[in-house]
């Protein structure tokens, strides 16, 4: 697993020396020793890597990585660059930015644009086996994704939380910032889209709270490859 450099080392540094993070460390270290595992090991604090504590202004909460091949690298919801299929949940959410804020739908999942403006799409879970969904659930990743969360809650300025479906918005009880924002709507998987994600209009109010509150909004538009 690699490393983490940035300003998120000393906000949870703690957690590395916890009994249960040992135990998850060698856990997902005999995982991709024996399994075909995803993200590349590489790949696993992305999320951490690209959007600095600091630069936090939204979060996104996804459940666990991808599991097909080539598909997860360590952002929630996105893939890798040369997927020519855009998973379902993700084109339901290029459906509602389209409405919302009026972006073209790209030709690509990446979402590395997101992350590189402030947009921390991290998932609860950062591991997962090749084609069994949550198979590295309850080992120890949750433990450790709710220490980010709790100092992305202790950030004293304005952060929007957008918490889709009910799995993410269990985390609500720990959010408890007054100024920060948290929305919620169903999740955009095909299977919960249509019972409010649609019209849910997260992304403008993301953008009309930041900008309210002094900070740039995110430029939402993922452009084609």
């Amino acid at each position: 697993m690699g490393m983490i450099v940035n300003d998120w080392q000393p906000a949870i540094q703690a957690e590395f020396k916890k009994p249960y993070y040992k135990e998850l460390y060698q856990f997902v270290k005999e995982e991709y020793r024996t399994h075909v595992i995803y993200p590349p090991s590489d790949d696993i604090f992305n999320a951490l890597h690209l959007t600095p504590l600091s630069e936090v202004k939204v979060l996104i909460l996804g459940q666990d990585p991808y599991h097909n091949d080539h598909q997860a690298h360590g952002l929630s919801f996105s893939v890798l660059p040369d997927q020519k299929e855009i998973p379902p949940s993700l084109q339901n959410i290029y459906k509602e930015l389209a409405d919302d804020m009026e972006c073209y739908i790209p030709n690509n999942g990446f979402l590395e644009k997101w992350a590189k403006q402030g947009v921390l799409l991290l998932n609860t879970v950062l591991t997962v086996r090749a084609h069994q969904a949550n198979s590295h659930q309850g080992k120890g990743w949750e433990q450790f994704t709710d220490a980010v969360i709790q100092a992305v809650n202790a950030l004293d300025r304005p952060v929007v939380y957008m918490l889709w479906g009910k799995p993410a918005q269990t985390k609500i009880p720990m959010l408890n910032n007054p100024k920060h924002l948290i929305l919620k709507a169903p999740h955009p998987s095909p299977l919960s889209a249509y019972r409010g994600f649609f019209g849910c209009r997260h992304f403008s109010q993301a953008n009309a709270f930041l900008t309210e509150h002094g900070a740039k909004p995110i430029d939402w538009q993922i452009e084609n490859l």
